[in-house]
């Protein structure tokens, strides 16, 4: 399932604040609803909540109050478990990702920039806005209210920056650049490409199949990133590029959101179980960082640019 909008009744917290969270996501990135209306189109699936979402994604500042240590707090109230941490030392980035309660749910990847690694110059601009956030905002939250916490997920955190200072945080950082603007924004959500109709199952397949429907996608290391062990596969677009107006009234456009394909294959010692038994558990688990240091490039110029 890609979201629970749109049905009578969440029943839990975090039903309501996954409902939000792609509801708002989809409305910025004319991206989701192309390839769901290509996929329906091409007969791959009947309808949006055919696809499974393998996982979606945040990026965050590591500054005080702010960062992992706070956005964690957020899914960790719902059931989700910490698991593996990633370092992208070219990007200055520490990831982790987190499981979720039960399987009909998306893990959740988050990033944080670590922003004492940058240079003095980027630290001044970033925290000259950061710095306003003077206690952990999600503290002040009511985890159970999930209005509340949709509202706070898509609420900026600290004034909107001038174009200056995000131009010079984007020579630098082009994370840090898309961070600054866009704050807590869903940075992208995952079709599982392995649990589609046969024809489309495999990231080589959907990807040609999107290549012929016309969809931009990032080339950075391929436009087919594969773990080591060859069974974590995966692709995106390029972020789509919104009008943002900055302090002052200048407008210019910067990117916005994406949308990522992962192909997880089932790990050797399951080979011999039916496919129509094969679950989760079967399957390639966690991340690459190799991949994902080539997937946080579909935001960035050399990619949207092109």
């Amino acid at each position: 399932m890609i979201s629970s909008s749109n049905k009578q009744a969440d029943t839990l917290p975090l039903d309501g604040v996954m409902s939000g969270l792609m509801r708002r996501y989809s409305e910025r990135v004319p991206d989701v609803q192309n390839v769901i209306d290509a996929m329906i189109n091409e007969g791959i699936i009947g309808r949006a909540d055919d696809i499974e979402n393998d996982h979606i994604a945040f990026r965050t500042m590591g500054v005080p109050n702010l960062g992992l240590a706070s956005f964690e707090k957020i899914f960790l109230h719902y059931g989700y478990e910490k698991r593996d941490e990633y370092n992208f030392i070219e990007k200055k980035l520490t990831a982790n990702w987190f499981s979720p309660p039960s399987p009909q749910y998306p893990r959740i990847f988050v990033s944080e920039l670590r922003v004492h690694e940058l240079s003095a110059e980027a630290q001044q601009i970033i925290h000259r806005y950061t710095d306003m956030v003077t206690s952990d905002p999600v503290d002040a939250l009511d985890l159970d209210d999930a209005p509340t916490v949709d509202q706070f997920l898509h609420q900026p955190l600290w004034n909107t920056p001038t174009l200056a200072d995000y131009q010079t945080l984007l020579k630098e950082s082009e994370y840090a650049a898309w961070v600054i603007y866009n704050r807590y924004y869903l940075n992208h959500f995952t079709i599982s490409v392995h649990n589609l109709k046969e024809g489309y199952n495999t990231i080589d397949e959907f990807v040609a199949f999107l290549e012929r429907r016309g969809f931009k996608l990032n080339s950075a290391g391929g436009t087919i990133k594969i773990s080591p062990d060859g069974n974590l596969r995966q692709a995106s677009t390029v972020a789509q590029m919104i009008d943002a107006e900055f302090a002052g009234g200048d407008v210019f456009r910067i990117a916005g959101s994406y949308v990522e394909f992962a192909e997880r294959r089932v790990l050797p010692e399951f080979q011999n179980i039916p496919a129509n038994q094969i679950g989760r558990q079967h399957r390639r688990e966690g991340f690459e960082t190799g991949n994902a240091d080539k997937i946080f490039e579909s935001t960035f110029t050399t990619q949207t640019g092109r």
